[in-house]
């Protein structure tokens, strides 16, 4: 496997077999009282407990262990708003090679310093998916690291989609999987596995309505890229990548905006009831579902929350003023 083609859930079980020497296998929390409110049976994988805080981290490492020894004395580098960035230098670290990343002004305080902390080499840019990508481009030309992309790699994907295979064996019969949508990697290496293992199970999108280009582009056929993110989901603000919308047309993966307003009521709900300390970003699953409790009534739904990397002084001031 290249990282321009998409994988297959042959490269999704090789990812989880490379990146079990490094990476958790994330426990699945349920909660009556949240069942009660969507009027299901909820299954929360706590990508949150991952390596790093996040999902990210399978993704990172199946990239790491995939380069050939010349690539990876060379290093690697990718742009991020913070969770890919950390996961790719914890990678990075568990294989002793250097890790460039490149943040955007702006980003998660809690996140920077996870990248920090792991060893990462920051570039700081402009806080914009054109900033991002040229200094990417240029830190790569210096440096002859290679460019880990953090959605729209296929060795990325296929250590997403590890989630999935963990969650099936863990969860069985479920008959909804809800995973947030930023870039596309997690739906992506998701979509392809369910599809394999669980075919006839949908696949839901949950999108931030103020960063809702891939519901636009699925609605109309061709890739959006003009939407001007306005959301608290920090990591769900970057625009769904070329392959990634190409998988989830092919998947018929269903995307459901939330708007931010719900997003903070539901990470209240996940505080309070599961005492997990989730992101915005992940809460956009249980508003997803809130929103379509009358479509999920009486079902099974695997929740995938992605990550726990909160800016806690930031979040106490936005959680006042919702209440579940």
């Amino acid at each position: 496997m290249d990282n321009l083609t998409s994988p297959t859930l042959a490269d999704i079980r090789a990812a989880a077999a490379r990146i079990a020497p490094y990476a958790r296998v994330t426990p699945v929390l349920t909660a009556s009282a949240l069942d009660a409110r969507v009027g299901a049976s909820l299954f929360f994988k706590c990508e949150d407990l991952q390596l790093g805080g996040a999902f990210k981290f399978r993704g990172a490492c199946n990239a790491v262990w995939s380069l050939s020894d010349a690539e990876a004395r060379r290093g690697v580098v990718t742009h991020s708003s913070g969770n890919h960035g950390a996961a790719l230098a914890l990678a990075a670290k568990t294989r002793g090679i250097p890790a460039h990343i490149v943040v955007p002004e702006g980003a998660v305080a809690a996140k920077l310093a996870n990248i920090e902390r792991a060893g990462g080499i920051i570039h700081r840019c402009a806080p914009t998916q054109a900033a991002r990508e040229a200094e990417c481009a240029k830190v790569q030309q210096a440096t002859g690291a290679t460019l880990v992309h953090p959605y729209a790699d296929a060795r990325v994907m296929a250590g997403q989609g590890t989630v999935v295979l963990e969650l099936l064996r863990q969860v069985p019969g479920l008959d909804v999987v809800l995973v947030p949508v930023g870039g596309g990697g997690l739906a992506s290496g998701c979509a392809i596995a369910l599809a394999a293992l669980a075919p006839g199970v949908p696949l839901w999108g949950a999108e931030p309505a103020g960063a809702d280009d891939a519901w636009q582009s699925l609605q109309r056929g061709e890739r959006v890229t003009g939407v001007q993110p306005d959301t608290i989901c920090d990591g769900l603000r970057a625009t769904i990548g070329v392959p990634n919308l190409a998988l989830l047309r092919e998947h018929r993966v269903e995307v459901i905006p939330v708007d931010d307003a719900a997003i903070l009521s539901a990470m209240r709900l996940l505080w309070a009831e599961l005492k997990q300390t989730i992101e915005p970003s992940s809460a956009t699953v249980l508003a997803a579902a809130l929103a379509q409790r009358g479509r999920l009534a009486g079902k099974r739904v695997g929740l995938v929350l992605t990550g726990g990397n909160v800016d806690l002084d930031a979040v106490q001031a936005l959680l006042t003023r919702v209440r579940p």
